[in-house]
């Protein structure tokens, strides 16, 4: 029996293993689960003051200067560069972001790993809200708290397109195919050509995620820098201090192991350098993966699985 007749193999319709792989699976619920919770507050107030005001003061992103629709100067706090990733507008705002999100995220966690695609994810959103808050007032002259998991998506999007250029992507309107490179290619110059309009549509912000997903892998492919290094580095900050703060920021040696983690380089998706893999070596990743389950496979294995797929 070929690798490819094991069920758990198969791939999904976008070349991935897994169509809700668990890092978009639970960003598809916290985000819904916000989302109606934003409904709630939006039909309550506490002593008169309606409660998605408390939503936009305190998590919100909020500009660094200027004043809110009660007259009070707006209250930028550190942690709403996260918050307000998993904050919608409508139903419209979250439905598109969400399904975005899965259209091209599916894969590139199933390529990253989840821990590092939830950082590429986070910090993508968190780059467009730097970006945002700093450069809006020099060409948006509306000033209000900016929400959605938009930012972050675009970073999604620039991934995908930077790793899978050559990948048809099926449009609905107009319903043909065109390859990922130029579909995001026409987004990103929609962006430029909408910003400074007065629609309330954080373009900049859109930019951004695009901006620093776009500069996150290149960095990546470099061998003296990878994610995966920057993940284990802010990880340590938090779960790991050490007296000697000055080893806090040493990069890891090749092989080095911090837990579960395991240090993984970067492959060129369509390197020329592929190395061949025997059939052998895909049954023994194939058996671990029905003994122990897709999630425990190193970044090695899981690259060997991802490049056999797409020989089938």
């Amino acid at each position: 029996m070929s690798q490819y007749d094991r069920d758990y193999f198969r791939p999904s319709g976008f070349g991935g293993f897994s169509f809700f792989p668990p890092i978009i699976k639970n960003l598809l619920v916290i985000n819904i689960a916000v989302f109606f919770l934003q409904m709630i507050f939006d039909n309550i107030s506490f002593g008169g003051i309606p409660g998605w005001y408390f939503i936009n003061k305190y998590f919100a992103l909020n500009p660094l200067t200027g004043l809110d629709q009660a007259g009070q100067p707006y209250n930028f706090q550190i942690w709403q560069l996260f918050t307000y990733q998993f904050l919608h507008g409508g139903f419209m705002h979250l439905f598109f972001n969400m399904f975005a999100l899965w259209i091209f995220g599916v894969e590139l966690e199933n390529l990253f790993g989840s821990r590092k695609f939830l950082f590429y994810y986070l910090m993508c959103g968190v780059g467009a809200g730097l970006l945002h808050i700093f450069a809006s007032p020099i060409f948006d002259s509306i000033s209000a708290p900016t929400i959605g998991a938009s930012g972050a998506v675009y970073g999604v999007l620039i991934a995908f397109g930077m790793l899978f250029p050559d990948r048809y992507v099926f449009l609905l309107f107009p319903p043909m195919p065109v390859k990922a490179k130029y579909l995001i290619a026409f987004y990103i110059v929609i962006e430029f050509m909408s910003v400074g309009s007065d629609n309330y549509v954080a373009h900049l912000a859109h930019l951004g995620g695009a901006f620093f997903g776009f500069v996150f892998i290149l960095l990546d492919r470099r061998k003296n820098f990878d994610i995966d290094g920057m993940y284990r580095k802010v990880k340590d900050i938090f779960t790991s201090p050490s007296k000697d703060s000055s080893t806090s920021f040493r990069k890891p040696k090749r092989g080095f192991r911090t837990g579960t983690i395991e240090d993984a380089e970067f492959y060129e998706i369509n390197s020329k350098k592929e190395q061949e893999v025997s059939q052998e070596v895909i049954d023994e990743i194939l058996d671990k993966i029905s003994k122990s389950g897709y999630q425990n496979l190193t970044e090695k294995e899981k690259r060997i699985l991802f490049e056999a797929s797409k020989k089938q």
